[in-house]
């Protein structure tokens, strides 16, 4: 392993060295990181990995740029704080955020008509599950 990282390193210094190729593969790394951030921060109030995938995009960034690696550090210490104060709330408390967590699910489905769809596969079609702004009709 220490042979493929040191191979990685060194083609990672040929690249820098060449300005058109170093600037290609940071906008590449960019682009890349970006995205993988955004579909992270998408995910967030979804059940599921959505705050590992912003870590993982701010990984990427942080690859190539210094201000991607302090707002890394940054948030993993706030998310591990935030997580912290909410293990330590009572059982109400939790309740509410996974019901909000829920609404907000529930809500965005609604929104971009996979409730509409859904209920539709089922021969129901009440024209208020449809999404309000015509998605999934």
């Amino acid at each position: 392993m220490t042979d493929d990282a040191g191979r990685l390193r060194r083609w990672r210094n040929t690249l820098r060295r060449r300005p058109v190729a170093n600037a290609v593969y940071r906008a590449a790394v960019g682009v890349i990181g970006g995205v993988v951030l955004l579909v992270g921060i998408i995910a967030i109030p979804y059940p599921g990995p959505g705050w590992a995938i912003v870590f993982a995009g701010l990984a990427i960034l942080a690859t190539e740029f210094d201000v991607a690696k302090r707002v890394l550090q940054w948030a993993r210490v706030r998310y591990d704080l935030a997580m912290a104060w909410f293990a330590r709330q009572h059982i109400a408390i939790q309740a509410i955020g996974a019901a909000c967590t829920g609404a907000v699910v529930v809500l965005t489905l609604w929104v971009l008509g996979a409730i509409g769809w859904i209920a539709g596969l089922f021969g129901v079609d009440w024209g208020w599950l449809k999404s309000p702004i015509g998605l999934g009709s």
